[in-house]
């Protein structure tokens, strides 16, 4: 890692000027164009495949294919994401204008996931005609809320072939084989409205949300017994990928002095990489029937949305290859474990195209947070270990 990072910084500074928001959305088209365009100053050939038609909001989201064709019967695509969440408040400088220090490079989006478009846009640069290997780099928007009209509508609609995939939003610790399922919904508690001064008509549902959620504590300690076959990310507190249930947001009642009719809380519950998802749903569904008869309330469960898990044999060749580049870079073995959030390697995994996850997230940069950082060295990481891979394939 001796080359110097004048050129990715240069690169993920303007794409970091962009405020590319996955909620507004309003920044894509802008920073689609930078990507497009540095892509295309490297002499790759380059396509904008956009989603607009297929969403409901008529907000276009554009996909970024820049492909390095050298002959070869074998091709990689390097999946990378330019959307972002929300900014917040609190930071420290401008969360939309690059700031280095002391081999940080602070930014919306630096960790999660600009930095991996810069690293793999400068692996490009340097490989030149020592490339062994097709590349596809992706750079693609709603990663942050799902994926569906990004990477999922590469593969199921522009039908982007490749033999292996690299999804380069993870952590440079471990190569990752796989990720954790996610399902997520809404409870609902049903009371009976009515005027606080006369409560005695009414049935308040907040009081039975209280008594649900803290059962559902136990269902949470019993999803945390599930284990994966696979290892966590090192530093775990569980060995193995485990199960995670969490109400993350509860809500109800319109003014103070109303009974509100129902209450609702959202969940969010983590399956395992090598776990069917609707088994854990169907153990849900049975905790929460039998809970609820329990404590007498009139509940129900709605809107429930599935992302499936998913993972790659760790002796697959693969595994082993990029394992190798990665061992090679470090200069000592690196661990395979599995993630524990997910990402968009799912849409790949379920064409039968082997995933490997490796990025720049590391885990101290307070990505999805105030004053989000990369570390420099993690990106020139990525990007010798791209070069390397792409440069030494098979």
């Amino acid at each position: 890692m001796s080359r110097n990072l004048n050129y990715e910084i240069e690169v993920l500074s303007k794409i970091v000027s962009v405020n590319t928001d996955a909620e507004s959305k309003l920044g894509y088209c802008e920073c689609a164009s930078i990507i497009a365009e540095e892509a295309g100053k490297l002499g790759l050939s380059v396509s904008i495949h956009d989603s607009v038609e297929l969403a409901n909001d008529n907000k276009h989201r554009p996909n970024v294919i820049a492909k390095l064709d050298v002959g070869s019967d074998h091709t990689v695509s390097l999946v990378t994401h330019y959307d972002i969440v929300p900014a917040g408040a609190g930071w420290s400088s401008n969360p939309f204008k690059l700031k280095v220090v002391d081999g940080k490079a602070y930014g919306r989006g630096a960790a999660d996931d600009k930095g991996a478009i810069a690293a793999a846009l400068g692996a490009l640069r340097l490989v030149g005609e020592k490339a062994k290997i097709n590349v596809i780099l992706i750079a693609s928007p709603d990663e942050e809320v799902g994926g569906e009209f990004g990477v999922g509508y590469l593969v199921n609609h522009v039908r982007v072939e490749c033999d292996e995939a690299v999804i380069l939003d993870a952590s440079p610790e471990f190569v990752s084989i796989g990720a954790s399922g996610v399902v997520n919904g809404w409870i609902r508690v049903k009371g009976v409205q009515g005027h606080a001064g006369y409560p005695h008509k009414a049935v308040n549902p907040i009081y039975g949300m209280t008594r649900l959620i803290e059962g559902l504590e136990d269902f949470s300690n019993l999803r945390s017994t599930r284990l994966s076959k696979i290892d966590s990310p090192p530093n775990s507190p569980i060995k193995k990928v485990w199960g995670r249930f969490s109400i993350t947001m509860v809500r109800s009642g319109v003014k103070s002095n109303v009974i509100p009719g129902d209450a609702e809380a959202c969940f969010d519950m983590r399956t395992l990489p090598d776990e069917n998802p609707m088994e854990a749903v169907e153990e849900l569904k049975a905790y929460f029937l039998s809970l609820t008869k329990n404590l007498g309330l009139n509940a129900e469960i709605h809107g429930i949305r599935i992302s499936s898990g998913y993972y790659t044999k760790p002796d697959h060749e693969f595994v082993l290859r990029f394992k190798k580049s990665v061992s090679k870079i470090y200069g000592c073995e690196v661990p395979i474990a599995a993630e524990l959030g997910g990402n968009d390697g799912k849409f790949f995994a379920l064409k039968g195209i082997p995933v490997v996850s490796f990025g720049c997230i590391g885990p101290d940069t307070n990505f999805h947070g105030v004053d989000e950082f990369v570390h420099l060295k993690h990106m020139a990481l990525v990007r010798d270990v791209l070069l390397e891979y792409i440069s030494t394939y098979p």
